[in-house]
């Protein structure tokens, strides 16, 4: 893919908007964007990384693993954000503490870690994206363990879904994968939505789960209180 279609695709995000011209020039050079097509996983724990990765489309998914097995999202970065914990990695030399899936229809974009360190130095709006970064990675850690703590699985599975769900009223996930979200297994959030299906809160297809009364399954979010 040449520079122009690089920037070409950056520059959808307000940020690159504001780089210097020298800044652009940096991105010409050394930027990388890479396309996936559907669910992959692109970062390991314990890997090395050599740059930083900026979401152009689509959106990662950053979890962890148990001993047992069992998956549980961290947090997910959206369009215009960038990896704190990739940055932690290549600004203390440290190796990748968890796992990155992308979402299907992703688009990717590694930044060196020589060009992101130099940008960092020279471009405010570098410079604001980093901070960014850092204070949404704190708020959405601390909302996902205030979730964990104080609402019952229910309650955290009818507010995903009405959360995460499209404009249209349908959230594109499988079973297997709503429960490595919500750090659980897939035999459970079946169990969990045929009680949602027989309360018509929602109905289930094949690969997504479609909201039929968004009042219901709204209560049954708000119900979900540990007491």
């Amino acid at each position: 893919m040449g520079s122009t279609d690089v920037l070409g695709d950056l520059k959808t995000l307000d940020v690159f908007r504001d780089l210097s011209v020298c800044g652009q020039q940096m991105l010409e050079c050394g930027m990388q964007l890479n396309y996936f097509d559907e669910l992959k996983t692109i970062i390991n724990k314990g890997n090395s990384v050599s740059g930083a990765y900026v979401v152009v489309r689509g959106r990662l998914r950053v979890y962890s693993i148990s001993p047992s097995g069992n998956e549980a999202t961290l947090y997910f970065i959206n369009p215009g954000e960038v990896c704190i914990l990739a940055l932690n990695c290549i600004f203390n030399n440290l190796q990748y503490p968890a796992w990155v899936q992308t979402e299907p229809d992703t688009c990717v974009g590694m930044i060196p870690s020589l060009t992101y360190r130099t940008l960092f130095q020279n471009e405010p709006s570098i410079q604001n994206l980093t901070v960014h970064a850092l204070s949404v990675l704190v708020f959405r850690l601390m909302e996902e363990l205030e979730e964990i703590h104080s609402m019952n699985l229910n309650a955290r599975l009818a507010k995903f879904i009405l959360m995460r769900g499209a404009i249209d009223g349908q959230l594109r996930m499988t079973q297997s994968e709503l429960a490595a979200h919500l750090g659980t297994t897939r035999e459970v959030i079946a169990k969990l939505l045929r009680k949602m299906v027989a309360e018509k809160s929602v109905k289930t297809l094949r690969g997504s789960i479609v909201i039929e009364k968004l009042d219901v399954l709204a209560k049954q979010a708000g119900q979900g209180l540990l007491t």
